[in-house]
């Protein structure tokens, strides 16, 4: 039993009279702690629920990820633009199709470097992981080691970084979300996790609005200057259809509230529904071919949004504009046919 972690969760888990927030370097030796197993697993399950049942504090969140970056897999730097980090939920999707891995080659191919992180189907939610739809596209992340993940995002500027291979230490506190049966505050933290030693630019995806605020004092303790929230679908970094898009620019100490009306684009309508993940590869096929149809819109209306928050677009016009003449041009499909031949190599040989 470790001594140490037991004072830390005696301190979270006294209850609301006599309870404490901990401090950042509290919470990262607890994450530290929890990530090498030298907490047991009853302390480490007795942290998790507790901490869940009171919410994490920004304070609280900035020294999580400093264990991360501690311990955790890095990406070393490819360009000195800002890489685009998207944060979105591990614990994947159930209701509606997810956009960003067509996003992210719209992105690419633009020249905007995009990386992304998570691992496969995860408690509680136990929905469908973006990894299993660039599977469905060709791209299998899940065979290459973080050193060729490396060649491989410097060639294309689309990385990847898979919970299972590249942070087995993360990945061995994930059966504790099915034994607490909830997520805890560890899924919160990895919405804001940037795996990349360069400039980022992080997006965290988020459902409840306290969760933003949460962001936005973790970012500012920890030095991000620039940073998107996102109040997208199922918690991701996808913007809805069905209602307004509300988004938060971070720059610096400050958040400027963003409102996007879909009706405004001529986007307004139903989220495209996940009926099955063999259904969505098909529907990204079909877009990457440049046939029109509802996936198709919510791929433009995601696509023309990120290249102007890029800066690459000067405004969500011209960057629809620009996504809708990538695609029907065939150099969003070119980027994924690199994407794979940067690949392959590796993947075939196994090594």
């Amino acid at each position: 039993m470790s001594h140490a972690f037991r004072n830390l969760l005696r301190k979270i888990g006294s209850g609301p009279q006599t309870g404490e927030n901990l401090t950042r370097p509290e919470a990262a030796l607890a994450t530290r702690l929890m990530l090498l197993q030298e907490a047991t697993p009853a302390q480490i399950g007795a942290f998790m629920i507790a901490h869940r049942i009171r919410r994490p504090t920004g304070e609280e969140l900035a020294g999580m990820l400093d264990a991360y970056e501690e311990l955790g897999p890095m990406l070393t730097a490819i360009a000195a633009q800002p890489v685009l980090v998207l944060g979105i939920p591990y614990d994947g999707r159930t209701r509606t199709a997810p956009i960003a891995p067509l996003t992210a080659l719209i992105l690419a191919t633009a020249g905007q470097p995009v990386l992304m992180h998570g691992g496969d189907r995860m408690p509680t939610k136990g929905g469908d992981p973006l990894i299993l739809f660039w599977q469905g596209l060709g791209v299998n992340w899940t065979q290459l080691s973080l050193s060729q993940v490396q060649p491989v995002f410097e060639q294309t500027g689309i990385g990847f970084v898979y919970l299972p291979t590249h942070f087995p230490l993360a990945q061995g506190l994930v059966p504790y979300r099915e034994q607490i049966g909830k997520r805890p505050p560890f899924a919160t933290m990895e919405l804001m996790w940037c795996p990349y030693a360069g400039n980022a630019h992080v997006v965290s995806g988020f459902v409840h609005p306290p969760t933003e605020a949460m962001f936005q004092t973790a970012f500012a303790l920890r030095g991000i200057d620039t940073f998107t929230t996102v109040k997208g679908l199922e918690g991701s970094c996808d913007l809805p259809r069905e209602r307004t898009a509300i988004v938060g620019l971070g720059r610096g100490d400050q958040l400027e509230r963003l409102h996007l009306h879909p009706r405004d684009f001529q986007f307004e309508a139903k989220n495209v529904a996940l009926d099955s993940v063999e259904h969505v590869i098909r529907q990204m096929k079909d877009a990457l071919d440049g046939h029109p149809s509802e996936f198709m819109q919510s791929v433009l209306w995601n696509g023309g949004f990120y290249l102007w928050r890029c800066g690459v677009s000067p405004s969500v016009e011209a960057g629809i504009a620009d996504a809708e003449r990538l695609l029907m041009q065939g150099q969003v499909k070119q980027t994924l046919q690199t994407l794979r031949q940067a690949m392959a190599p590796m993947t075939v040989s196994g090594v």
